[in-house]
């Protein structure tokens, strides 16, 4: 009897679960303790803002289109950083401060899901696919991302260390990668440890709010979204379910692209997030499928995640 044996590269036998894609997913914006805090005023003058830009999204993208295109909404709510009130009083809330604007609100996530989502450590995978920007000249002084919790966009500047015979190292401004005429250097924390576990930064948990909306995380190949209906909101966070469909009849969460309209003070937090984004490497199966979907779809997707992203920031209180 012979025997013969067949090797094949793990990777080559991965199956990529497909996620049901929208083509636009808009999100009208983040509760933190003290938007709650400031009370329902404050969240209706907010959803006033957002309307006008979200519609003029929404009528960009027919006509871009020109076939009834599949658009859903979305909303975050802090869970992370702080717990407040509960579900059962912030939702009614929300979808009330909404609909008085003619606003629907599709899906409500928790914050914490970027963090882990139904299981799936989100924040650690996306960690393990980091890919710091080669830097001229680095002379290993600083330590590696995954050590360090902290990726930039460049080279930073030299520290000011003293050499031989106490001569002071010249000092030398940092220095951006890929700069046009001149460098606008960005440097992220991405997590800390906090009381013996790590403490994901909100720059980088946005980050993976971005790629849980384009449909881009896997967990082995499988979808890590799962959207759920409730019939009753609990009144802890923790019994809320990661991504809430509360519209039965919504487009799907996840989709082409992403438009995301926000109050300045997020500002910040969208550039790190563009800075880390250029320096995750996503799974070419994963990229592959979504561009083999929107081609058969007719629809021009690029390549460059940062260009799916799109953005209106408006004036802080």
């Amino acid at each position: 009897m012979s025997w013969e044996a067949a090797f094949r590269e793990e990777t080559a036998q991965r199956r990529v679960e497909e996620v049901p894609l929208s083509h636009l997913s808009v999100e009208l914006g983040h509760l933190y303790m003290e938007d709650f805090a400031a009370g329902p005023d404050r969240l209706a003058a907010e959803f006033a803002r957002v309307r006008p830009w979200a519609r003029a999204a929404t009528d960009a993208h027919l006509t871009a289109e020109g076939r009834g295109p599949r658009i859903s909404t979305c909303f975050l709510v802090d869970d992370y950083f702080t717990r407040f009130s509960s579900p059962a009083e912030v939702i009614p809330m929300l979808l009330d401060a909404a609909r008085a604007h003619d606003l629907t609100i599709d899906y409500l996530v928790k914050e914490s899901s970027c963090a882990e989502s139904s299981g799936s450590p989100l924040a650690e995978l996306v960690a393990a696919r980091l890919t710091a920007l080669p830097l001229p000249g680095a002379n290993g002084a600083r330590p590696p991302v995954l050590e360090s919790g902290w990726l930039s966009n460049g080279q930073r500047s030299p520290g000011g260390s003293l050499r031989e015979a106490m001569r002071r190292e010249d000092w030398r401004p940092p220095v951006e990668i890929g700069a046009r005429n001149h460098s606008v250097f960005v440097d992220v924390e991405l997590w800390r440890e906090h009381e013996g576990s790590r403490q994901w930064s909100c720059a980088y948990l946005a980050t993976v709010w971005q790629l849980l909306r384009l449909g881009l995380l896997r967990d082995d190949g499988a979808s890590v979204v799962r959207p759920a209906e409730i019939e009753d909101l609990p009144t802890a966070w923790d019994e809320l379910p990661s991504i809430v469909q509360l519209n039965p009849t919504a487009a799907p969460f996840c989709a082409y692209r992403t438009f995301s309209v926000l109050p300045t003070r997020f500002l910040q937090v969208e550039q790190a997030v563009r800075v880390v984004l250029n320096q995750v490497a996503l799974p070419a199966d994963v990229l592959d499928q979504a561009e083999r979907r929107s081609a058969r779809e007719g629809i021009e997707v690029p390549r460059d995640v940062t260009k799916r992203i799109n953005y209106v920031f408006f004036g802080d209180y």
